[in-house]
């Protein structure tokens, strides 16, 4: 109907409360979707929205705001037209005005400029709204906390570069001190902010940890809400997937603990970090998963497995499992013993499950390790050609040295089923039957 040309001049009118309405329309509309906030650019109306700005009351700059961030929500290409028409430099005016509403909504408009890539996120910065963002965080009002706790997460989230400019204006130490805020939103974005910063490099993890947020931290994972568990769970991930140092230090604070306790205590993806923050502590070294085996964290990995819908949350727990039992035959029969390889052979044969769930479950991790056989035995009635050979072959290293393993395996038809698997001559697994088959008398192979 062509309401857009009819707000326009509206945003110039001599009464303030008319400029202000004609801009909360504009700024519903672009909201709306990506078509409307299209139709906000091709109309010429961001240059007219900034035109008076700075000499606007609150209301009008709060309204102005609100537009630059519904237009800039929806596309790159839309947030980047945002930052051509200059509105970073309003947004800035607004960051720097008394009233906390307005910085508030320019807090809003940039983060959802920031959040699209790097180079938008970098315009943000250089227009210097980082260190007005750390002053944001530390006022009184927690909306505005919130908001600019949740933007400074998402300019650091693209690059370590970006994230070296936050860290630079001094947010780790403010946003530390947040953690333990009795708001849960405040909370989430906070936990969110030290993540994006945490996740880049050594460094950035290591002045995140020296703004002494263990054990603090941990508590979050002990929280009612579910995505303050979910974000702390992943701050502790971000920080335990780069060094075993790093790592060992979340072990000493009594992390892989609460990590365990948490996941036993939710469900769905909220389980997702703490899983994947154990599988890398048990990934850097044997004894780092020792302590994953030792605070009794297969029980818990195997019960993800299990209960979970998701391919990616079974593929997540598949994989941990795999990064516990690689090191030794210790930490193989640790897992071994959790009754968990039928279940994962079961994963790796079914044809619906997903390609990454597939390769995640394959146990050839666990496999070239495990000298446990009577976990490995069941698995010799199902395994497809790939998985046998890794079988066998763990049979054709035990049962030449254990005599008892010997008998067992004739008495439990172990050394019957191996008689009737086909193999290639010459293959790899011919030459593991061969190896068991020799350590029997003729008359009983025969």
């Amino acid at each position: 109907s062509g309401v857009m040309s009819l707000l326009r001049p509206l945003l110039l009118d001599v009464v303030p409360t008319i400029q202000q309405t004609a801009a909360l329309a504009l700024g519903r509309l672009a909201n709306y979707n990506d078509d409307l906030a299209e139709a906000v650019v091709k109309g010429d109306i961001l240059p007219q929205l900034m035109c008076s700005l700075s000499e606007q009351n609150r209301f009008y700059k709060k309204a102005a705001a609100f537009v630059l961030r519904a237009v800039g929500k929806h596309s790159p290409q839309l947030a980047q037209a945002v930052v051509q028409c200059g509105a970073l430099e309003m947004l800035v005016i607004c960051l720097e005005d008394f009233d906390p509403g307005v910085k508030e909504a320019a807090s809003w408009a940039l983060e959802y400029i920031a959040r699209h890539n790097s180079e938008l996120s970098q315009a943000v910065v250089d227009a210097g709204t980082v260190p007005l963002l750390v002053l944001c965080i530390q006022e009184p009002e927690i909306a505005l906390k919130r908001i600019a706790a949740s933007t400074l997460s998402d300019i650091s989230k693209h690059s370590p570069e970006l994230a070296q400019t936050v860290v630079d204006a001094g947010a780790i130490a403010h946003l530390a001190q947040m953690i333990l805020n009795p708001d849960a939103k405040l909370k989430r974005q906070v936990l969110s902010a030290l993540s994006q910063i945490a996740k880049h490099s050594v460094d950035l993890a290591e002045l995140v940890v020296e703004a002494e947020i263990f054990p603090v931290v941990l508590t979050c994972l002990k929280d009612s809400d579910e995505y303050v568990k979910k974000n702390g769970a992943t701050l502790i991930r971000e920080i335990a997937k780069h060094t075993p140092e790093l790592s060992q230090l979340i072990v000493n604070a009594g992390g892989v603990a609460a990590v365990i306790d948490c996941i036993g205590s939710c469900r769905g993806t909220v389980r997702l970090p703490g899983i994947m923050m154990l599988g890398y502590v048990a990934a850097h070294s044997e004894n780092l998963s020792m302590a994953v085996i030792v605070s009794k964290g297969i029980p818990p990995l195997c019960a993800c497995l299990i209960e979970e819908h998701e391919d990616h949350i079974k593929a997540a727990a598949a994989w941990a499992l795999g990064q516990v039992g690689r090191h030794t035959p210790e930490h193989a029969r640790a897992v071994a013993v959790a009754n968990v390889l039928p279940t994962l052979l079961a994963m790796y044969m079914d044809t619906r499950s997903s390609e990454d769930l597939q390769m995640k479950a394959t146990l050839k991790n666990i496999l070239q390790k495990c000298t446990y056989l009577p976990a490995l035995e069941p698995l010799l009635h199902d395994a497809p050609p790939n998985i046998m050979k890794h079988i066998v072959g763990q049979f054709s290293k035990v049962l030449p040295h254990d005599s008892k393993a010997r008998r067992l395996f004739v008495t439990t038809g172990g050394l019957k089923k191996v008689q009737e698997i086909k193999a290639e001559p010459g293959s790899l697994l011919q030459e593991y039957i061969n190896t068991i088959n020799n350590c029997y008398p003729e008359e009983i192979v025969r």
